[in-house]
């Protein structure tokens, strides 16, 4: 049987960034276990910073027409959704810092987690602007244009967050495929809210958006909370 005491003085020679090795003990059978990360390609690298040059282009545009929108209709659907836009900004950005200048895992996480404090802050404020629109103290008006931002972010988002997903899986990393996460259920809300506009619109239903708001808050806080753990939600 071999002794546990000269492998515990014996240490292995520095192994490169991307190779880590596990000693695992059992039965007093030692094994050796071989990581090796997967270190992407230049054109993958380049491809990356493509598509979050081209989510940060969209999401600035969706970000200030939902809030404009949402500004001039009263609208908490849309406030919900320009906010959490904004935040998925920020999100994009974080991603492409992350491997242009090859941040640390530890400050990744850090953004993550403001990013989530932040979404539980406009939990809030939807709540309190939905409350206060189905208790009359302010109606919502109709938006095409924050409808028109809706279908394109239904049409973008999902062909965004697919393409996130491939690169993902290429690249093992996590913040891409939350991020990939994140693209897919700003798609689920746009289409939520998209739903409680056109029922106003076309009904005169008051409670319609505000109703649509509250609706997306469960996804927005399980996104919040996912950020802040340091996890890729599961809805893409």
């Amino acid at each position: 049987m071999p002794s546990f005491a000269r492998l515990d003085r014996w240490r292995h020679p520095p192994l490169p960034a991307d190779v880590s090795l596990t000693i695992i003990r059992a039965d007093g059978i030692i094994k050796f276990v071989v990581s090796v990360a997967q270190v992407p390609t230049q054109n993958t690298l380049k491809h990356i910073q493509r598509i979050q040059t081209i989510t940060m282009a969209w999401m600035s545009v969706e970000a200030a027409i939902s809030l404009w929108a949402a500004w001039t209709a009263r609208s908490p659907a849309l406030a919900a959704f320009g906010g959490d836009s904004a935040v998925e900004l920020m999100s994009a950005a974080v991603v492409m810092w992350r491997f242009r200048a090859n941040a640390s895992e530890h400050a990744e996480r850090r953004a993550a987690r403001i990013a989530g404090g932040m979404l539980f802050a406009l939990i809030a404020c939807v709540v309190l602007a939905s409350a206060m629109s189905l208790l009359g103290y302010s109606e919502p008006k109709t938006s095409y244009l924050g409808m028109a931002v809706l279908v394109g972010a239904a049409i973008i988002m999902p062909a965004l967050a697919k393409e996130k997903r491939r690169l993902s899986a290429l690249t093992g990393s996590a913040a891409l495929r939350a991020d990939a996460a994140e693209s897919a259920l700003c798609a689920y809300l746009s289409i939520i809210a998209l739903m409680g506009l056109l029922v106003h619109a076309l009904w005169h239903i008051g409670w319609a958006d505000p109703l649509a708001a509250l609706a997306v808050t469960p996804l927005i806080a399980f996104e919040a909370r996912e950020a802040i753990r340091g996890k890729a939600c599961g809805c893409c």
